[in-house]
């Protein structure tokens, strides 16, 4: 999937993100990517008030869960990577990001549904199909949470069939 990579920075939004993304739905949450470098990325989610996941979590006072900032840093930084990474973008075959591991996470303040929370993301390749991705979290500059991930870039066909689904 070897496309030109624009000069950086430059900056994705939703859609592109989308484009380059499998999630769809309440677990798709990724507002925005500013691609610094090649592997450097500040980026934003947002939880709306009434997305699934938020209304199940804490009825009567939502908030978003710890697994859901994971979430969203692992799809952006995978989505950073996809657009930016040349070494990435030179992987044969279609290539997904998968979460691999949770290395360390720090949760200092609750996040509330409809915060925008910035995430400042640094990736470091460790292994031929291996990432490992730190970033913190802001909310309204305010520290909310730090994240250290690995993720692995499985081909997505064979993802896809390892897993039983169809393409």
């Amino acid at each position: 999937m070897t496309t030109a990579i624009p000069e950086f920075p430059f900056t994705l939004d939703r859609e592109a993100i989308q484009q380059l993304l499998p999630h769809r739905g309440p677990i798709f949450v990724c507002k925005q990517l500013i691609a610094r470098a090649p592997r450097i990325y500040t980026a934003i989610a947002n939880w709306p008030l009434d997305n699934a996941v938020v209304q199940g979590h804490f009825p009567g006072y939502p908030l978003v869960p710890g697994v859901m900032l994971i979430e969203a840093v692992t799809q952006l930084a995978g989505a950073g990577l996809l657009s930016a990474d040349a070494y990435v973008q030179s992987l044969p075959g279609e290539r997904i990001g998968v979460l691999a591991s949770v290395r360390r996470c720090a949760f200092k303040r609750a996040v509330l549904p409809e915060q925008d929370v910035t995430f400042e993301i640094s990736c470091r390749q460790i292994g031929a199909d291996a990432v490992q991705v730190t970033a913190q979290a802001l909310v309204n500059g305010i520290e909310v949470a730090q994240l250290e991930t690995l993720m692995v870039y499985a081909d997505r066909t064979h993802f896809s069939t390892s897993l039983g689904l169809s393409n």
